[in-house]
């Protein structure tokens, strides 16, 4: 294989792992809408969906391990790869904690709703947020912007924190309330875990370019 079509192989490979990535965004978006408009069919759809993420998340690791032993690549472009092979791990977990809010809504069903969803939506849609700017900073190798990324993290913590506190409020005040507010938390939980997925791709940014690995979000939790 020639250099411009190994170089042309390795950004096939970068491409996919943004299509990985867009079914991802889209996973955690419609889990949130399924849950805040209690729309099953969507809920199911997720479920359904995650399948798929976990496929490609397959089809792009074997691909990298077919051009580790067809071209035995230098340190620079291993690096990639490598990169490559801990983000889609990353990415299909994001993609089970999707799954795993949708199937939360469909455990709701019709159930009056404990309060309005404010919080949630907002650490969904920051989490998709950080998600697809993470992504962008790996494919433009873009360390300061990683770095930057990384540091949003607090915010979903924070958030985190307060859906956490008011929902024990209502569970202290009401026993009746404890199995809805205990799957609310459990929602919050999955996007606080999926910021912390995005910080573990803001890692591999770093690693790309620098060569080194090192903790740049450490979580709370």
């Amino acid at each position: 294989m020639t250099r411009e079509s190994f170089d042309r192989h390795l950004q096939q490979l970068q491409d996919e792992v943004l299509v990985l990535g867009s079914m991802v965004d889209k996973a955690i978006d419609r889990s949130m809408r399924a849950l805040k408009g209690r729309d099953m069919e969507m809920a199911r759809q997720v479920v359904a969906g995650d399948r798929k993420i976990n496929q490609k998340r397959l089809d792009i690791e074997e691909r990298c391990v077919e051009l580790i032993i067809s071209q035995q690549p230098v340190a620079s472009d291993l690096r990639i790869i490598v990169a490559v092979l801990n983000i889609i791990i990353d990415l299909e977990r994001i993609g089970d904690h999707a799954e795993g809010t949708a199937k939360i809504a469909l455990m709701i069903g019709d159930e009056p709703p404990l309060k309005p969803l404010i919080d949630l939506p907002r650490m969904a849609e920051k989490a998709g947020d950080m998600l697809r700017r993470s992504l962008v900073a790996f494919i433009n190798r873009d360390v300061a912007s990683a770095r930057e990324i990384s540091a949003e993290d607090d915010e979903i913590d924070n958030l985190y924190d307060q859906v956490y506190r008011e929902l024990l409020v209502f569970m202290m005040e009401d026993p009746r309330t404890i199995t809805r507010a205990t799957r609310l938390i459990w929602v919050a939980h999955n996007l606080e875990r999926s910021a912390d997925r995005v910080t573990n791709i803001c890692e591999r940014v770093v690693f790309t370019v620098t060569g080194k690995m090192e903790e740049i979000g450490a979580s709370k939790y």
